[in-house]
């Protein structure tokens, strides 16, 4: 296997969500001044393309469109064992949605050159919807499939067995490459990052590129190149309702093999 390219989102970690708002005249999240984690289904996707690599070879790279100062985010994904990352940052992306953002990938996936395999995470925990893969795909003129949960080496046909789950199942396929793949947290479970592994990925190349070396058109890119908008921001909290159930411990048994049934968890 020649290379692996691993689409890497930094997003605003959860624990400071309360923090985030969004620009009124932009209609764009502001996330200034709030700390950033990897995308948790990214790394799956770098999983995924670790256990690639340690089976068939090849190289892994981390590609990325965030402001500089993701590079500490970035830095994780090296400690996990990626061989080097390209970071895609210039002003002009400011305010770019999946369509935009599929355009400034695909023009980073050309500038780092033959690839095998694209992997993403099938969402990302801020935006969440679902759409840059197979917008990505489209942009790159290749196969793509989402949802995967499994995924297999090459055979000995040079085809790559990807199990795929859809509405009522899973489906089982075959592909070639190149191809553009994205993951679900079934697929795997993301290994532990060693102190080793933080010691090498200070040691590791990140790559910064501007606009000036992608060459996207200005009208595909930022808010001129990106047709859908945020129309408001609402953050939620969900509390867990809390019910005591009393009696004798048959008339709880009942009450509660009742209330399980209504849920749809059981079926009598």
């Amino acid at each position: 296997m020649n290379r692996i390219i691993v689409c890497m989102k930094p997003v605003p970690d959860p624990k400071h969500w309360d923090k985030v708002s969004m620009d009124p005249e932009t209609k764009t999240l502001k996330r200034e001044g709030i700390p950033s984690v990897m995308n948790p289904l990214d790394k799956h996707a770098l999983e995924a393309a670790l256990a690639l690599r340690e089976s068939h070879g090849g190289e892994v790279v981390l590609l990325s469109m965030a402001p500089p100062f993701a590079k500490t985010t970035i830095r994780e994904g090296l400690a996990m064992g990626a061989d080097r990352a390209v970071l895609l940052s210039d002003r002009v992306f400011a305010g770019s949605d999946s369509l935009a953002t599929a355009e400034i990938l695909a023009a980073g996936c050309r500038w780092i050159g033959d690839f095998d395999i694209v992997l993403c995470g099938n969402l990302s925990i801020d935006g969440s919807t679902a759409q840059l893969c197979s917008q990505l795909a489209e942009m790159l003129d290749l196969p793509n499939v989402m949802h995967v949960t499994g995924l297999e080496g090459t055979a000995a046909d040079g085809t790559l067995t990807i199990i795929q789950k859809i509405e009522n199942g899973y489906v089982t396929l075959a592909s070639g490459f190149p191809v553009v793949l994205s993951v679900r947290k079934e697929l795997n479970k993301p290994r532990y990052i060693p102190f080793t592994g933080i010691l090498a990925a200070e040691s590791k190349e990140i790559t910064m590129l501007s606009n000036t070396d992608l060459c996207v058109g200005p009208e595909c890119i930022g808010l001129a190149g990106s047709p859908t908008k945020m129309a408001g921001l609402e953050l939620r909290k969900f509390e867990r309702r809390k019910e005591k159930l009393e009696g004798t411990v048959d008339d709880i048994v009942k009450k509660l093999v009742e209330k399980i049934y209504q849920c749809g968890v059981i079926e009598c």
